[in-house]
Parts: C-alpha cells; structure tokens; sequence
C-alpha cells in the first residue's frame, strides 16, 4: 500500500498547482485524476474555449477587414477544423501538466477516487481498486454543468458547454438559456461563426452578478453584432420538434416561443462532491459545497479542499491561489494571514468586447458604507483604441471618498483582460486613484483608459 503525504483528488488548475507547489516543499505527492491532466478547465473549459474564441475573434475581423482597407475575399471558415485545434491545444496542455508531474516527482494516478480512513481508495476504468494511504488528502474535483427541468441534455439538440466543446457541426440557430460567463462567450462563437443566436437571462442584464453597466454595455454590443438579447426572461419549458426545438420563455410582455436547431444550457455550476465519501469522513457541507476555513481546511483531519468544490469563486486562479495556501499550510510554511480575498480576485470573460472586473462594485460599495467616487473613461475616446479599430466599452474605477482608494475596477472592451492586472495590483497595493493618476502610462496604449478613469474619479478628466 503506497504512502504518501499527500494525495490530491482532481488535476484541474487546483489540483495540479497544489501537487507542484507540495513537491517543492518536499511532501511525498501523487495525484488521482479519472479525466486527463488539466482537469475540467483543461480539457473541456478555460483552455479549448478560449481557442475557439480566437479563432471566432480572427474571423470576424476578416470579414470586417475591408473597412479597414484589408480586402480578403470570400472569407469562410471550417468550423470543424477549429474544433479539432481546440481539442489539439487541450491536449497540449494535458501533456504539460503531465511534465510538470514528472518533472517534480508527482505520482499520477488515472482513476476515481473516494476518501477512506487514513487515505484514498482509488478505482481504475476497469474496476481495480486501490487503497493510497497518506497523512493529508486535497480535494481537488471540481464542478459539473448545471442543467434544469426538462432541459435534458442529448448532445444533439439540447447541450451543455462539455457538448458544445466537442462538437464540430456549427448549428444553423442557437436558444442559449444564461447570459452569465458561458453563455455569452458561446453567443459570440457561434453568432461570429454565422449562426442566429438568442440568449435568454432571468436578471435585469446580461452578466449577472457583475456591475450591472457591464451587462448592458455587452448587450448594446451584442446587438450591434446580430445577437437577440433578452433579459428579463426565465424559461418555461422545452418540446423537441426535429431537427431541433422549441423552447418558451416568458418575460414581461408574457409567453414567447423561440425555434432553433439547438439549445446550449449555460445557467452555472455545480460542485462534484456527491461521491468522494464525505459523509462518512464528517467532512461539512453546505448546499453541496464543502466548508472549509481561511487555510482550506475542511472539519475533518487531515483533510483540504478547494476550487469549485468549496465556492464561491468558480474560478481557476483562485483555485490555484487555494491549494498553494493549503499545501503551504500542511507543510507549516507560515500561510498564518494569508488567504483568498475575493475582492481581490480579477473575474475574466473572453467574448469581444471582453469584459474584465476585480473587487467592489458600486452597488456593493455603497451597501457597504462607502462614500463612493466614481470614474469612467469610453475607450471611444482613446487614441490607441481608435487606431485598432476596437472602441467599444469603457473602464470604471470605483473609490472611496477619504482616501481615494481604488475599492473596485470594471472593464469591457477589446483586451481589458489583460488591463485587469494593473487593477489587481492596485487593489493588492490598496493604491489610489491619486497614485494610479501618478502613474505615467505609455501613449498610445489602451492602458491609458485605466489612469484616464482615475482622472475622473479625481474630478480632473482631461479627454473625454
């Protein structure tokens, strides 16, 4: 029976960082995984979609190329070919994170798993079992997509985004049901790609959750691109008519029926923590999600978890972030103090326009009790973006009165998901608007909206 002092469940952007991070602390570490290395994120989320994404962002741009002078005719795209790069960059990235295992010394187990007393009972696809003993156990599983009542998922006409990732025949028409995160990054694939894409969000804007500005400059946009938009609706039920649905929506004008070749069910995430044996190892759940403390810990000993499984931050960064502070925590590497803030954790999405935030918003700020300072700045009026061609969207800071800090940083626009960095670093310094106005930023840059934001937070906009 192998011994280690430390076995990890999940080999996801959590998972797999912890390994690494373990291994260099000097923990015995392996890794049980039943997908490839990469996880969820890897194989069927961040990674593939974010391929096709370029390809969906460098078609459109063709086709608009002659307004640019930039005459390209006949333009047309194989879309099974950028589903297959997708898969192909997905396996790239599984292989490296398999590096990355043997590089550091890491066991890589490809099975299930389950906690048991003192470890981890491993099953293969072929039904072997296995007990891993080990002085620390690290979930690492994950989350699965969230379906509703009568939206049951067939891969042909009703699908998820694991389907969508996989499948190479572009749908004449799409009913996406969530305008959060995935689904609106898969309204702008399949709209770039020619299909009539209509998404369907129960909140007030698209985005929910997010600054609500963001959600209705992405809609204008949106529309601008041939995408239907409606907000304000719930879905009421399916009925499959060949070759694909109909689906009815209700909103404020009453009933309404959408026909369309397929449906993608983009409406959140649940946790995979339904057979790890958590019951049996008093390991605390609530709503699904394991409750853990600052340093990860769940209420049983010995035993950590993080990412998806823990909540709220679906995010593979903060998972990430996560299981460097557990292991580090295990190893007694002085984690005391240190964890995952989330108002300090930037939330990315890769539609165009891009759309990029990281801490309060300004609602929040205000429940909060900050006298709030707002500032904002419309990459229309920006050189560098006018230049590029991309002037959609705009930056937003929100700040508090006394101390002009920087509580919160909202963008949307071509390439804010790079720019938001510059805004994690200000709320990780807890910089001002005073300090980021002091700050000289490169002309001609898009960066430049970041400091031209913060000039009108100071009541001293200059270009716009």
């Amino acid at each position: 029976m192998p011994e280690y002092d430390l076995i990890v469940l999940g080999a996801g952007p959590g998972g797999y960082v912890a390994a690494v991070r373990a291994a260099q602390l000097g923990l015995r570490t392996a890794v049980v995984e039943r997908d490839k290395p990469g996880g969820i994120c890897g194989n069927w989320g961040c990674i593939p979609s974010k391929a096709i994404l370029s390809d969906a962002v460098l078609f459109a741009e063709l086709k608009l190329g002659a307004q640019r002078g930039i005459l390209a005719d006949n333009v047309r795209a194989d879309f099974g070919r950028v589903i297959d790069r997708s898969r192909e960059v997905a396996d790239r990235q599984a292989k490296g994170v398999e590096f990355l295992f043997k590089k550091n010394k890491v066991a890589y187990v490809q099975a299930s798993g389950r906690l048991t007393p003192g470890g981890v009972l491993v099953t293969t696809t072929s039904g072997q079992t296995e007990r891993l003993a080990a002085r620390h156990v690290l979930l690492a599983t994950g989350s699965a997509e969230r379906t509703l009542p009568g939206l049951e998922i067939d891969g042909a006409v009703v699908l998820t985004s694991r389907e969508a990732l996989a499948r190479r025949e572009l749908p004449a028409s799409v009913a996406i049901i969530g305008g959060g995160a995935v689904g609106v990054e898969f309204a702008y694939i399949y709209a770039s790609f020619g299909a009539r894409v209509t998404v369907v969000e129960m909140a007030g804007t698209l985005l929910p959750g997010m600054d609500p500005d963001l959600g209705r400059e992405l809609e204008r946009a949106f529309r601008r691109q041939g995408i239907e938009v409606l907000t304000g609706h719930r879905y009421e039920r399916l009925e499959r008519k060949p070759p694909g649905a109909e689906v009815v929506v209700v909103g404020p004008a009453g009933p309404r029926t959408l026909v369309t070749a397929s449906v993608l069910v983009a409406v959140g995430r649940l946790p995979l923590s339904g057979d790890l044996g958590l019951e049996e190892a008093a390991v605390q759940t609530r709503g699904g999600f394991v409750v853990v403390d600052p340093h990860m810990r769940t209420s049983a000993d010995g035993v950590y978890a993080i990412g998806d499984l823990v909540g709220p931050l679906l995010l593979a960064h903060a998972a990430s972030e996560q299981g460097v502070i557990a292991v580090e925590a295990m190893a007694s590497q002085g984690a005391n103090g240190r964890e995952v803030d989330p108002t300090r954790v930037p939330i990315c999405i890769y539609c165009l326009p891009e759309v990029a935030a990281v801490g309060l918003t300004e609602v929040e700020a205000r429940s909060r009790g900050y006298e709030v300072r707002v500032g904002k700045f419309p990459f229309r009026a920006l050189g560098k973006a006018m230049a590029s061609g991309h002037t959609e969207g705009f930056v937003k800071i929100v700040s508090e009165e006394r101390y002009r800090a920087v509580l919160g940083v909202h963008m949307i626009g071509a390439g804010v998901t790079e720019l938001i960095a510059e805004a994690g670093l200000a709320r990780s310094l807890e910089a001002t608007t005073t300090e980021l106005v002091g700050t000289i930023h490169a002309h001609p840059t898009l960066a430049e909206a970041f400091r031209e934001a913060a000039l009108d937070a100071e009541g001293r906009a200059i270009n716009a």
